[in-house]
């Protein structure tokens, strides 16, 4: 195979399935990864496809633009419910001080949130709020501040002098976006420094993704991979990205 045949190979591979490893790569066309890298090199240069930490991702995959919330709700929903449910072992028998972050897999969270725990529970998302207004044993913050339409999402300054406050047992933390270069991130500035100002406020950080997220870097990174204790997600996420995930401290909890 000539190297222009195998680089376009390794673009569709790439695009197709959404990443793709160097070490993948290097098996799947009998060549060595220093080879990988050059054709890797190569198809960024070209536009083709972005190099991240390890591999490759679509250059779609590096979003600067967001779906919004009804989208959102219906991609990848069984991964997502799974996840929820995982969640809701974190949450301790004898009560607890919670962050949930705004986004569709923390709305899941919420909705399996179990009724026999008395929780204080702080959260910037109006959906999440709705959710949690009528339960007797939880003790509802809802945090001020402008209120994004693509993510329902309260941001702004309100949101983050309160946070700043504020320290709490666990955060429930959403991210468009993970991998161990760039850690969390997100399209948008506002939404990233209030999802910042969570992770910092929490002693403990669980970050609820499915995999599809694992591996992509958006615009705005809002926490180091060093600040998450716990991932959970879904049975998807790949063999080399939970053990270079796990290498860097984190704790990987497939739902």
């Amino acid at each position: 195979m000539y190297a222009e045949e195998r680089q376009q190979a390794i673009a569709s591979l790439v695009i197709s399935k959404g990443r793709a490893s160097v070490a993948e790569l290097a098996q799947a066309y009998d060549v060595t990864t220093e080879t990988v890298r050059r054709d890797l090199a190569v198809l960024d240069k070209a536009g083709v496809v972005r190099r991240v930490h390890g591999g490759a991702v679509p250059v779609r995959a590096l979003h600067l633009v967001e779906p919004g919330v009804g989208e959102r709700e219906t991609t990848r929903a069984e991964h997502k419910d799974a996840i929820a449910a995982a969640a809701t072992e974190f949450f301790p028998l004898g009560g607890a001080s919670v962050l949930l972050d705004a986004g569709t897999t923390t709305a899941r969270i919420a909705a399996q949130l179990p009724a026999d725990r008395e929780l204080v529970v702080v959260t910037n998302s109006v959906p999440v709020a709705a959710r949690l207004a009528a339960m007797p044993l939880v003790s509802l913050q809802l945090l001020g501040g402008r209120v994004r339409g693509v993510t329902q999402a309260a941001v702004g300054e309100q949101a983050l002098q309160v946070l700043e406050t504020l320290r709490v047992d666990i955060a429930f933390i959403g991210t468009n976006a993970i991998s161990v270069r760039h850690g969390l991130s997100t399209p948008d500035s506002d939404e990233a420094a209030v999802k910042r100002a969570m992770v910092q406020a929490a002693n403990y950080v669980v970050v609820a993704a499915d995999s599809s997220k694992i591996g992509r870097e958006d615009f705005v990174s809002f926490a180091p991979i060093s600040s998450v204790d716990t991932l959970i997600t879904d049975s998807e996420i790949s063999s080399a990205d939970r053990e270079q995930l796990t290498a860097s401290g984190v704790e990987v909890v497939v739902a």
